[in-house]
Formats: C-alpha cells, sequence, structure tokens
C-alpha cells in the first residue's frame, strides 16, 4: 500500500503530460483533485490499519543496487505517520485553492503530483541513498514551481532557493557516506545502520559525519544562519508553493533530524547537542524579531516559519540532555517536536494561501496599503485572526499542544534556553497582533496602484474549502489531541532509547 501511496500520484503527472494540449482545464482540475483525495483516502485507510505502540509498519523492502548496499526500504511509524497525513491534506488544500489557476495548468498539476510523491517518499524512506533521492528531487520540483509560476523576482528566489538547499544536500549526503563506510558490512539501510551503531566512541569522525549531516538538515529546516533562502522563495513563490514549502518541505530537515541523526550518531548527539540548542534559541528569537520588523504580510509569515521551526530544534537538541535522568521529560520534548511539525504546516500553510488571496485582490502583500478588509471581506478577517491566534499558540489550537510539551519538557534541562524561547511567544503575539490591526482594522484602504481594482472581494467558494479544512483540523488537534499523540508517543520513546546506548 505504501508503494502505491507514493508513487500514484507521479503516475497521474505523467499521465496529465501524456494527454493532448487541446485536454480541457476542468478535466485536469478533476483529474488532479481526484488523485490528492485518493491520496488523503489510502493514508486514512493506512492510519486506520496502524497499531500504536508497534514500530515500524506495512514495511517493504527490495533489492535496489545490492553491491552498492542500497535497497528499496520503506516504513511507517509514529515518527512519519503523523507527516503523511499532513502531506496529504495540504495537497489537496493545494489542488482545491488552485482551482481557477490559469497559466500552464496542466504543468502546474503535474509538478504538484510529483511533488507529492518526493514528500511522501522521503517520510517513508528506511534507507539513506532513498531518502537522499526523494530530499533531492523535492528541491528540483520546488526550483520550478517558483520559477515556473512565481511573482515578482521569481527566477531569482528560486534560482537562491534551490543553490542553498542543493549544497546541504551534498553535504548531507558526505554524511551518509561517512555512515555507509563506518557500517560492517558496508550498508545504507537505516534500520540495520541503528542496529549497529557504526560510530559509537569513534569522537572525531562521528563529529564530523554529524556536522556534515547536521548543516544539510539545518538549511532545509531552516535555521538561523541557513535561513536567507527562505522569505525570498517564499515571498515570490505562488500560494499554493508558499503552503507546500513551509507546511510539507521544511519539516523534511526537523524530520531527519528525529530519523537519521539522533538514532544514528546517539554519542555524538549526545556530546554536541547543545550547539542544537543555542540554534534553536536563536532561530526563535531571530525569526520572531525580523518577522516584528515586516511589512510585508508574506515575508513576516515566511520569518514566522524560522521562529516556530526553532522550537522543534531547541526540543531535539534538549532531548539529549534528559537521557538517563529523566525519559518523561525527553519524550514530551520529541512528542512536541512532532506534533509542532503538523501544527506548523496546518496553520502557517492556511496563512500562506490567506496571503495569497491578497495578492489576487490587489497584487500586493505591504500591510501598510491596507485597512479595513474586515467590511467587505468578514469571511476572510475572521479566518485570518483564527489563523493568527493557532499561530501564536493560543490554547484550544494545535500548537498551544505542541508548544506546552516542547516547554515542558526543555525546561528541566535547559531551563535557560526554554526561558529564552517563551519570549518567541510573545514577540509572535505582538506581530500578529499588529498585522491583524492594519490589515483588518480602520477605513477601507487598498493598494494604490494603476489596474487595481477598488474593491475587495470575499473569500470564493474553493478558497474557503481550501483553507477551512485546515484551521478545523488545528482546533481539532488543539482540543481533542490524543489519536495523535498516541501515534507519537512511543516512536519518541524509541527514538530516546536509541539516543540513550
Amino acid at each position: 500500500m505504501l508503494t502505491a501511496l507514493v508513487f500514484a500520484p507521479t503516475a497521474v503527472a505523467l499521465l496529465l503530460l501524456a494527454l493532448p494540449a487541446r485536454t480541457p482545464v476542468r478535466a485536469v482540475r478533476a483529474l488532479w483533485g481526484a488523485t490528492a483525495a485518493v491520496e488523503l483516502g489510502l493514508v486514512i485507510a493506512v492510519w486506520a490499519g496502524y497499531e500504536t505502540g508497534g514500530g515500524t509498519q506495512y514495511e517493504v523492502r527490495a533489492r535496489w543496487i545490492p553491491n552498492a548496499g542500497v535497497g528499496y526500504h520503506i516504513g511507517v511509524d509514529g515518527l512519519s505517520l503523523p507527516l503523511l497525513a499532513l502531506t496529504c491534506v495540504l495537497f489537496l488544500a493545494c489542488a482545491v485553492y488552485a482551482l481557477r489557476e490559469r497559466r500552464r495548468f496542466r504543468e502546474f498539476a503535474a509538478l504538484f503530483l510529483f511533488l507529492q510523491t518526493t514528500c511522501l517518499g522521503l517520510f517513508v524512506s528506511l534507507d539513506l541513498i532513498l531518502f537522499f533521492v526523494f530530499f533531492d528531487l523535492s528541491i528540483v520540483a520546488m526550483y520550478f514551481v517558483i520559477a515556473g509560476w512565481g511573482h515578482g523576482d521569481a527566477e531569482r528566489a528560486a534560482l537562491k532557493f534551490f543553490l542553498y538547499t542543493f549544497i546541504g544536500s551534498l553535504a548531507l549526503l558526505l554524511g551518509f557516506i561517512g555512515l555507509y563506510l563506518a557500517a560492517t558490512p558496508h550498508t545504507f539501510d537505516i534500520v540495520d545502520l541503528t542496529r549497529q551503531d557504526p560510530l559509537a566512541g569513534r569522537g572525531t569522525y562521528a563529529g564530523l559525519v554529524l556536522l556534515a549531516i547536521g548543516v544539510g538538515l539545518a538549511v532545509k529546516t531552516p535555521t538561523v544562519p541557513f535561513h536567507t533562502w527562505l522569505p525570498p522563495a517564499h515571498t515570490e513563490a505562488p500560494a499554493a508553493g508558499s503552503a507546500i514549502l513551509a507546511g510539507v518541505l521544511l519539516k523534511m530537515g526537523t524530520y531527519g533530524f528525529l530519523r537519521v541523526a539522533m538514532p544514528l550518531l546517539p554519542d555524538a548527539w549526545r556530546r554536541y547537542a547543545v550547539v542544537l540548542v543555542v540554534v534553536g534559541v536563536v532561530s526563535v528569537l531571530h525569526g520572531a524579531l525580523v518577522a516584528l520588523a515586516q511589512t510585508d504580510f508574506k515575508r513576516m509569515v515566511a520569518y514566522t516559519s524560522v521562529n516556530h521551526m526553532g522550537y522543534i530544534v531547541l526540543a531535539v537538541g534538549a532531548a539529549a540532555a534528559t537521557t538517563g535522568t529523566s525519559a518523561q521529560a525527553g519524550s514530551l520534548a520529541l512528542t512536541g517536536a512532532v506534533t509542532q511539525m503538523v501544527s506548523h504546516g496546518l496553520v502557517t500553510g492556511a496563512l500562506f494561501l490567506l496571503a495569497g488571496v491578497l495578492h489576487d485582490r490587489a497584487r500586493s502583500y505591504d500591510m501598510g496599503a491596507y485597512g479595513g478588509l474586515a467590511g467587505p471581506a468578514p469571511v476572510f478577517a475572521a479566518l485570518t485572526g483564527v489563523a493568527a491566534f493557532a499561530s501564536l499558540g493560543l490554547p484550544g489550537f494545535s500548537g498551544f499542544i505542541a508548544e506546552f510539551q516542547i516547554f515542558t519538557g526543555a525546561l528541566g534541562p535547559r531551563p535557560l534556553a526554554t526561558a529564552l524561547s517563551v519570549l518567541g511567544i510573545l514577540l509572535t503575539a505582538g506581530l500578529f497582533l499588529r498585522a491583524l490591526g492594519q490589515l483588518l482594522m480602520g477605513p477601507l484602504r487598498l493598494p494604490d496602484a494603476p489596474g487595481t481594482p477598488r474593491a475587495f472581494a470575499d473569500l470564493r467558494a474553493h478558497e474557503n474549502a481550501a483553507v477551512v479544512p485546515l484551521l478545523a483540523l488545528a482546533v481539532v488537534l488543539g482540543v481533542a489531541p490524543r489519536f495523535l499523540l498516541d501515534v507519537i508517543e512511543p516512536a519518541s520513546r524509541t527514538v530516546l532509547e536509541l539516543l540513550a546506548r
């Protein structure tokens, strides 16, 4: 079932490209939407059949490049299953949101379907080279999304995105080769490498391998100082591209810390985890402070991603200090980290789709050029307000559940870092309240540019259908998170046990 889940979107993408050029756009839209809906149905079926606490399930293992120790090995556990579900939810939301896209729609749909395969493939990969292949292909697909359907200086933003993340992927590959060479017999299989722990007691060598893997994943996350590609990529990308970039692709970095770095390099991780804690705190504060200085709504949301991903980095770094002392605190931190990945994907994905509404109506993200939108667009105002409060971690939303677990788990081992990170919530609250005041309150004001309409239309049906389910899920996870936590917690405990070896 997992193989079908991963590769079905690409099969449909190839079918779309094989259709005659005169194929009605309506048919292409229907096929893309139906595929995204079927994918969500498949991941729901996987979730329904998943045994909580049962370890890796739905495993598939086949020979691929046996003389190089590379295999086709996929499976799902409590770390990957929530991210599979998040991926399918967001891609369906983007398929619905893009119903009014006009430019080269067949190619646009095919590219998103291929991108969905790369995301799903990475989250189920249990072989380092398979992980790397999907990691790299996602960069290629997103480059073409930004360059081909972005606006403004899209080509420059896409090039910067590609160069940064591709260089990061090369560092990641060097780290993977380092693990391969240390293993006996040589292998890239994550399960076999976890069992071997080939770098145990090899201080300098293990540190260099962790450095390579850590830099590659930090660029993708992104953390300070590797984050500078993110704001231009988000600002110039189409709304659906920004939603996938923030909601799914950034999670490849933080997921890699949990799937690869922590279980495969436990000694080195415990030794150098304090560096991750510092990087996490700096990312939290820097992201929030720079977001507070923005006048561009979409760029502001982009910097809040640096802030929110910093909480995850803090959690995975602080968890190393709990080994041998408080397993419960470590489990809380890691469970909170995965919950934060899901929460951030839902809420920030919705915020980027709402930012796309601003650009669709008035071709501008400048918050100072707007005002009083709550009058002509009450639904837009209400959903933007809900998304903003969800993003700042208000109780009743998924972000509160995630951040509460992260802070509770990290406070004991890293009290100063945790206390500093809490300031990020205050800054986030300030920047979102300021943005809401500028956009929604006061007399009606729209950008004064040639060709700009003098009215602001409220959300259309397809925009509501894309945004409302994302925010509804954020509320469900904030009120009744047990079904998600039951899946994540056993996997978090497993990672901690591997880290304590």
